[in-house]
């Protein structure tokens, strides 16, 4: 079988030791694997179908544009345990008064990247989908990191210090960030609270190119899903991924992403 080129975008300096350790326990599972970094998941995408990569590790974003671009030729392999059932985060300084989602309407909301899932897209769709008029209400934007689908987490970072300094009533970030940043005492309790969470969706997906050997898909999935979480060398693998087990691919998870993107024509 031929080498497996997988593509990764280059976020965190973290990604190199993440990608050498999982390229070293493929080897060690008799599949030959190596990897390219990006510096975005548009070309990123562009190189999944276009054949230059085979497999690429991507967001749902770049997931769902994947496999629409490609005419659903695309192939889901796998998922992190994490991936599934993410949620976002509708917080609120405690001085707005803002009780209810639709108490949004004429203020402001600060929002994360605009290719950012988990901190603007999908809890944009969310509140519209429950009755909240967003052309009411005075977005709040901060554009970092575009072209890595908000993955560094700096606008999320950004959207909390814009509630701590006043500077917007409400704000949008995934729950990750928020039990984070929390857990940290990073967050002022008595200045800024939880309002809601959004409905769950689905995170990161391993999706190869159209037309991938049916072996080359088989030989990947079953040495990704031999990484275990009891063996201290793929645990350090897997902690610095941000998960316990790798799991089956699943669909289901992206239809709200799917609409959101249909609804707004930001595909």
């Amino acid at each position: 079988m031929k080498t497996l080129l997988l593509g990764a975008v280059a976020y965190d300096a973290k990604v190199v030791p993440i990608w050498e350790g999982i390229r070293e326990h493929f080897r060690e599972q008799g599949v030959a694997l190596d990897f390219a970094l990006f510096s975005n998941y548009e070309r990123q995408v562009d190189s999944l179908l276009s054949g230059h990569i085979d497999i690429a590790w991507n967001t749902p974003l770049a997931h769902v544009r994947a496999h629409k671009f490609s005419e659903g030729r695309t192939l889901s392999l796998g998922m992190r345990d994490s991936d599934r059932d993410f949620t976002a985060r509708i917080v609120v300084r405690t001085d707005a008064g803002i009780a209810s989602p639709k108490a949004l309407e004429g203020r402001r909301l600060a929002v994360g990247s605009h290719d950012s899932v988990q901190a603007r897209i999908l809890p944009l769709h969310w509140l519209h989908a429950r009755g909240v008029d967003l052309a009411k209400v005075k977005l709040v934007p901060f554009d970092s990191d575009l072209g890595k689908h908000g993955d560094t987490g700096k606008s999320e970072l950004e959207v909390l210090q814009a509630l701590a300094q006043g500077q917007a009533d409400a704000g949008i970030v995934g729950d990750l960030v928020w039990a984070h940043e929390t857990g940290a005492g990073r967050v002022d309790g008595s200045k800024i609270r939880s309002l809601t969470g959004t409905a769950p969706f689905d995170h990161c997906m391993f999706d190869g190119r159209p037309g991938l050997d049916a072996d080359c898909a088989d030989a990947f999935q079953k040495a990704l899903f031999a990484m275990k979480w009891e063996d201290p060398k793929h645990r350090r693998i897997l902690e610095m991924e941000g998960l316990r087990q790798w799991m089956p691919a699943r669909e289901s998870g992206y239809q709200d992403l799917i609409a959101a993107l249909d609804r707004t024509g930001e595909w």
